[in-house]
This record gives structure tokens, C-alpha cells and sequence, in this order.
């Protein structure tokens, strides 16, 4: 067991102005899919039906992850080759601008056909600030990391990142508490956007006092950057492609299905029927599970060989969310048993931190920026084009056909297939592991 030591000043500010910036990113990029309704009110014409509106809503969020890969990319070039920093910084400042324009940008009625261009301009800065902000945020954490703690610092980021997410459920449902139904309709739903601006802002100027990490200026001292870093990840590194890709398709799995899909799925089933607030609470629970979990699979992997702990969380989360959609999709069902069984898949879907702590560990520093951000944002970008379709599919033959095998064992099958790539994955991992070792 590695001895662990308590954190520097200067340690806790990295680890907290790197998280805070992370949380507050993604409540920015995710606060619009709680208002996308009435957003789509606003930006699009008044004789469009109700269900354009949110399908191009929704194709304008959509066009957020397209954006995600090229963004990604680019600024991992530039992360590789100039600072970890300086991209660090520019990710945030494309995700805030965009978000506090939001607040006040004027409606269709006023500017016309701008208005949804302008929705799209949005979406692209905030999908390429996503792109690169949680690979960099990755990679100068556990940079700047010392031995024996990496992957607790990539677990309390990891998760103060998805803390992003529940931070925007209580926004939504405070600011439903401070405002009526009609004063969110008409303006208040732009509170959460300016509040998620000018906490931005602060943000930027704090990370003004981050230093570059050792690593990278070691590498700058000793003139081995690379030129074309994507090149060399490409050449020399498609092992560490193909276990990022791998890995990243579980955080994928266990983020869209389980906080995302997942509340709204049990929300539309006539035995639980939840109001819009108690399906948020419902995502809140699974976001504090998932929030603990991460951290706390980033503290045993500092304390245990990080393979061994991922196989114990995948065998976990096969065996609870087997046991939780039999009981979702069972004949006759309890709704204390589908939350404590929601809670505890959630917990052990924290096996998406492994996403990180595999990715840092098999990439090599002088690529690692590029190696994260390109398998990462592909992974992502090509889990997140068939997951929720799949997701949706499966769970609406269930409410349709509950006696057939597909509905009650579709959706199943498919998290089971997630939990045995994650198996897979460790096992590889396990490979490298022990050569570095040697």
C-alpha cells in the first residue's frame, strides 16, 4: 500500500481552481438542456409546431458533440506543443462567453432568423471548449499530481466535473422556487445562464494563477516536443487508442443512460409517473452515487493496482443494474427497490473514472494532450451517436411489448455489454501495467 501524504497549499489550488473550472464548464454546457423547451419558444418562429421546435432545439444541443472532436483535437496540438496552460484557459473562455451571451441575447421576435444562428454559433464554441477542457483539465491534473495521489487527484476532478451536472438540477429546480411558472417562461430562464457566466468569469481569473506543469516545462527544457503530435499518437500509440476508445465508451454509457435517459425513462412509466421536480430529484440521487463513487474509485486506485479496482467496480455495476432494470421492467414493481437499486448502479457506475486514470497511464507525456483528447472525443462522439437511440429504443419496446425478451432484457444486455468492455479493458490494462514495472 503507497503511504499518502496531505495536500500543499499549492497542491489544494491546483486540485481546487482545476475543479471549479471543470463543475462550472459543464453546468454551462449542460444548463441548456433543462431550458431547451422554453428556449425553443424563444428562437424559433411562432407558427413552427411545438415539436420542430424542440427537434431543432435540440439538433442546435446536438450540434455541441459534433463540435467536441474538432475542438478537442486542435487545441490538444496546441496543448502539446505551446502549454498545457494556455489551452486550459482558452476552453473556459470559449464556454463562457457564449453562456452569459445567452442571457441576454435577443429573442426571434426581435432579431428573426439570427436568433437560432445565433443558438447554433453557441453550441459550436461550448462543444469545442468541452472538447478540450476535460482532457486538458485531465492531463494538468495528474501533471501536476505527485506520485502516489494521481489518480485521487483525477477522481475528485473527475467528479467535480459531473458535480457540473447536479449543480444544473439545483439551479433548475431553485430557480423554479424563486420564480413562478410564467416569469421563467418570459424571462427568468436566462438567470441560470448569466449566473453561469459571471461564476465563469471568476474562474478564468482565478486560473490565471495556475503555473504550467513540471512535465511540460521539463519536456520545453529539453527540446523533446513534438511537432505533429495526433502523428505520433497515430504511429506509435494505437494501443493506448484502442483502451482510451474502449473506456470511453463506459463513462459514455454510465453518463447519457444513468443521469441523463434514465430519470426520464422511469419518470414516463404509469406505475411512477413523476412530476418534472421529482424526476429531478430522482437525477439528483444517481449524481450523488456517481459523485461519491468516483472519488472514492480514485482513492483505491492510488491504494491498490488501478486494473484490479476497475474490475471490481465492472463486476459491481453488472450485477446492479442487471438486478435494477429486472425490477424496472418486472410485471409488478416497487419503487423503493428501483431507487435503492438506481443508487446503488449509480455508485458503481464511478467505474467511468477509470476513463481517466487509464488514459494519463498509457499515453506518453510529450503526446498525452493529443492521445486523451483524440480517442476520447471520437469515443465519445461515436458512443454518444447511438447510445441514447438505442437506450430509447429498447426502453419504449419494453413499455409496449413488457412480455417479450427484447423489452424486458434489451437494455440490460446492452450495459452488460458496456460492464465486460470495462473488463476488457482492465485486463489489457493490467498488460501495460506490469511492463512498467518491470
Amino acid at each position: 500500500m503507497k503511504a499518502t501524504k496531505q495536500l500543499s497549499r499549492k497542491e489544494v489550488k491546483i486540485l481546487g481552481l482545476s475543479s471549479l473550472g471543470g463543475t462550472l464548464e459543464f453546468y454551462d454546457f449542460i444548463i441548456f438542456v433543462f431550458f431547451a423547451g422554453i428556449i425553443s419558444q424563444h428562437f424559433f418562429p411562432a407558427e413552427l409546431s411545438d415539436t420542430w421546435k424542440l427537434i431543432n432545439t435540440y439538433g442546435i444541443f446536438a450540434a455541441g458533440y459534433l463540435a467536441r472532436p474538432l475542438g478537442g483535437i486542435v487545441m490538444a496540438h496546441f496543448g502539446d506543443k505551446f502549454g498545457r496552460k494556455n489551452m486550459f484557459m482558452l476552453s473556459i473562455l470559449l464556454m463562457v462567453i457564449p453562456t452569459f451571451a445567452l442571457a441576454i441575447v435577443p429573442t426571434y421576435e426581435v432579431i428573426g432568423f439570427v436568433a437560432p444562428i445565433f443558438l447554433i454559433l453557441v453550441r459550436i464554441c461550448q462543444g469545442i471548449a468541452v472538447g478540450g477542457e476535460l482532457p486538458g483539465a485531465w492531463v494538468f491534473v495528474h501533471e501536476h499530481a505527485p506520485q502516489g495521489q494521481k489518480n485521487t487527484y483525477l477522481g475528485f476532478l473527475t467528479a467535480s466535473v459531473t458535480a457540473g451536472i447536479l449543480l444544473g438540477s439545483l439551479v433548475y429546480l431553485l430557480t423554479y422556487s424563486l420564480f413562478d411558472s410564467k416569469e421563467v417562461q418570459e424571462w427568468a430562464w436566462r438567470v441560470p445562464f448569466a449566473l453561469g457566466g459571471v461564476f465563469g468569469i471568476i474562474s478564468v481569473y482565478l486560473r490565471r494563477f495556475l503555473e504550467e506543469t513540471p512535465v511540460f516545462q521539463q519536456m520545453k527544457n529539453d527540446d523533446s516536443l513534438v511537432k505533429f503530435p495526433l502523428k505520433e499518437v497515430l504511429k506509435y500509440s494505437k494501443f493506448g487508442v484502442v483502451i482510451s476508445m474502449l473506456i470511453t465508451w463506459v463513462l459514455t454509457c454510465c453518463i447519457l443512460i444513468f443521469i441523463l435517459l434514465m430519470p426520464n425513462f422511469v419518470s414516463s412509466m404509469p406505475e411512477f409517473a413523476f412530476t418534472p421536480f421529482e424526476k429531478t430529484y430522482f437525477q439528483i440521487l444517481g449524481l450523488v452515487a456517481i459523485v461519491s463513487s468516483i472519488i472514492l474509485s480514485g482513492v483505491l486506485a492510488d491504494k491498490l493496482p488501478p486494473h484490479k479496482v476497475c474490475i471490481a467496480f465492472a463486476l459491481g455495476f453488472a450485477f446492479f443494474s442487471f438486478l435494477f432494470f429486472m425490477e424496472l421492467y418486472a410485471e409488478s414493481k416497487s419503487i423503493v427497490s428501483v431507487i435503492a437499486l438506481y443508487f446503488l448502479t449509480c455508485f458503481c457506475a464511478g467505474i467511468m473514472n477509470f476513463c481517466p486514470v487509464f488514459m494519463s497511464d498509457v499515453f506518453e507525456p510529450r503526446v498525452r494532450f493529443s492521445g486523451i483528447s483524440f480517442a476520447y472525443n471520437i469515443a465519445y462522439a461515436i458512443a454518444g451517436g447511438f447510445t441514447p437511440q438505442l437506450a430509447s429504443y429498447f426502453h419504449t419496446y419494453a413499455l409496449k411489448n413488457p412480455q417479450s425478451l427484447i423489452g424486458t432484457y434489451g437494455l440490460s444486455a446492452y450495459v452488460l455489454l458496456v460492464a465486460l468492455v470495462a473488463l476488457i479493458s482492465a485486463f489489457l490494462m493490467a498488460s501495460r501495467y506490469k511492463q512498467k514495472a518491470q
